[in-house]
């Protein structure tokens, strides 16, 4: 079983971001488990003061992006920049040894969000996971007005969300079986 954790970016009740995360969570294959982290927005403001004793929704989280084999994260832009929200979810992370060389898929649902899609990237590697480029993928969803549901039952939409996920699979089984610190999966 793979075990894939998504990252939504977006708080908001009706996120597109939010809502292709849980759609590949049912898009997934059977020996697949995409699990959607729901709580970035109970995760305090990063302070380095607490590293050594994070709060327990750190913890949890740790815990979670640790015992996945794969994360997906998926964010909107806000100012030409990534959200507060992912941004405060990856700093808890970047001194937390188990993210290292973690494969990484980066989901664009907008067009327009290329600053954040390039910034969300350069602090991936900063942070020395490994983007699994044929798992990142744009899909323009704003403004299609497709929800969940939709996003499932439309082919232009689910079919490069299963290459994705099968992508980042292969991706994450090399990482599992790899003994090296980096592994060729661009």
């Amino acid at each position: 079983m793979t075990k894939i954790l998504a990252l939504s970016g977006s708080l908001r009740a009706a996120s597109i971001n939010s809502a292709l995360l849980r759609a590949a969570a049912r898009l997934a294959p059977p020996e697949v488990s995409v699990t959607v982290f729901l709580r970035l927005g109970d995760l305090p403001l990063f302070n380095p003061d607490y590293e050594t004793n994070p709060p327990s929704i750190v913890t949890n989280f740790r815990s979670e992006v640790a015992e996945a084999d794969a994360l997906i994260i998926a964010s909107p832009e806000y100012a030409h920049g990534v959200t507060g929200t992912i941004k405060n979810a990856l700093d808890w992370l970047v001194s937390f040894e188990s993210f290292a060389n973690k494969p990484v898929a980066v989901i664009n649902t907008s067009p327009r969000a290329y600053h954040s899609d390039a910034a969300l990237r350069e602090t991936l590697k900063t942070m020395a996971a490994e983007i699994v480029e044929p798992a990142s993928i744009k899909i323009p969803l704003l403004g299609a007005k497709l929800d969940e549901d939709s996003m499932v039952s439309t082919p232009s939409v689910a079919t490069p969300i299963r290459e994705a996920l099968v992508a980042l699979c292969q991706a994450a089984s090399l990482y599992k079986t790899s003994t090296n610190a980096s592994f060729p999966i661009r």
